[in-house]
């Protein structure tokens, strides 16, 4: 369609771009016709609309002086574990958009890499169901995974990277594990320890795996 757009603003008509899902050119496609647009020297102006990031981030509780929009992270885990990797040393907010049926896998995946931070999930924003969910990443990406999968749109607000707690010993952790693997699997009692110490929860597995095995 852009060049027929073109076609028609070089020709001195005036256009509106107008989107009912917040404001256009978020995530969008449409940012080529505006640059296309300034490149021609076309002028361009704005009416803004409402904006699901802000919105998330001003209702999050998190810190708002420093915040980076990602958008939505690829859909396959391996792609997406890269991604999360490339933002994880970005000392600021960020802010996702994510598909309700991938939450649970995407809060997995940043649990992993993203270590210990605090996280809010926006869901259905301005409408009637609308619902946030506050609390540590470990702990929600427990809570998502256990649940199906809910319903909305969705945006993920995750908090910069909190101060590391104590150092805790090998000795400690293995015998905190051997506690836990009492009566959790190893999957929760890795999730349970890593939010009880903000250690990356792949490397508690790993752990709880071994002592799994060794009693086993």
């Amino acid at each position: 369609m852009r060049p027929a757009i073109m076609a028609r603003l070089t020709h001195g008509e005036t256009l509106a771009l107008v989107s009912d899902a917040g404001t256009p050119l978020i995530s969008d496609p449409g940012y080529k016709l505006v640059r296309q647009a300034i490149a021609s020297g076309i002028h361009v102006s704005a009416l803004p609309g409402p904006s699901a990031a802000l919105m998330a981030l001003t209702l999050s509780g998190l810190p708002s002086d420093r915040f980076l929009y990602a958008g939505f992270l690829p859909p396959k885990s391996g792609a997406r574990r890269k991604a999360l990797g490339e933002l994880a040393a970005i000392d600021a907010t960020l802010i996702f958009f994510e598909s309700p049926r991938r939450l649970a896998a995407t809060l997995a995946d940043m649990a992993d890499i993203l270590g210990r931070r605090d996280i809010a999930v926006a869901r259905e924003m301005t409408k009637l169901h609308e619902e946030f969910v506050r609390g540590d990443l470990t702990s929600l990406a427990a809570h998502y995974a256990g649940i199906s999968a809910p319903k909305g749109e969705i945006v993920v607000i995750v908090g910069p990277p909190l101060a590391p707690r104590a150092a805790v010993s090998d000795e400690t952790i293995d015998a905190r594990l051997a506690e836990l693997l009492k009566s959790a699997s190893v999957r929760d009692a890795a999730s349970q320890l890593a939010a009880e110490t903000g250690l990356a929860r792949r490397d508690l597995y790993a752990r709880a795996l071994r002592l799994a095995g060794e009693t086993a």
